[in-house]
């Protein structure tokens, strides 16, 4: 990110902190980047990749502007159902993703919960979910809630 964007970012932040209206929880499902990738010519993968980018973008930024919880919608049930060397990508960038921030989550005091059905994660994925939920469970700034293996059906049950 170029020094001039961020400064816009910054002035946005601060223009929405000033209005007082900033929502306690917010929900993103994570759709369309694999089609972002597929209009650039680019491999799906690139897709996935760019936007784990842009979930630390928009992490930071709740956080920075006061949000409490943010939840991403991350890998539904039906995700499930795509090409095996997608859903192994997809997989492996999450692994990466837990693995490469946990120490800024900790360092920004956001908390790490998940909802969904964790058990039909790959073991190293659930493994490092629990050591990142563990090491952030008292942290206060906001909490990301990050819905993996998720549908409709899980959370009626759940319910």
């Amino acid at each position: 990110m170029g020094k001039k964007q961020h400064n816009s970012d910054k002035l946005l932040q601060e223009e929405l902190k000033k209005s007082g209206e900033i929502p306690d929880h917010i929900a993103i499902i994570m759709d369309g980047n694999g089609r972002w990738a597929k209009r650039r010519g680019l491999p799906r993968a690139a897709g996935h990749k760019r936007g784990v980018d842009t979930v630390r973008d928009i992490v930071e930024a709740c956080a920075e502007i006061g949000v409490k919880y943010l939840t991403l919608y991350t890998f539904s049930t039906e995700n499930w159902n795509r090409p095996k060397d997608e859903v192994s990508t997809l997989m492996r960038l999450l692994l990466s993703s837990l693995k490469a921030r946990l120490s800024e989550l900790d360092k920004n005091d956001i908390k790490l919960t998940s909802i969904g059905d964790l058990s039909s994660l790959p073991v190293e994925v659930q493994k490092q979910l629990r050591t990142d939920i563990e090491k952030t469970r008292n942290n206060k700034r906001m909490t990301l809630n990050l819905a993996l293996s998720y549908s409709g059906r899980w959370e009626l049950i759940k319910a």
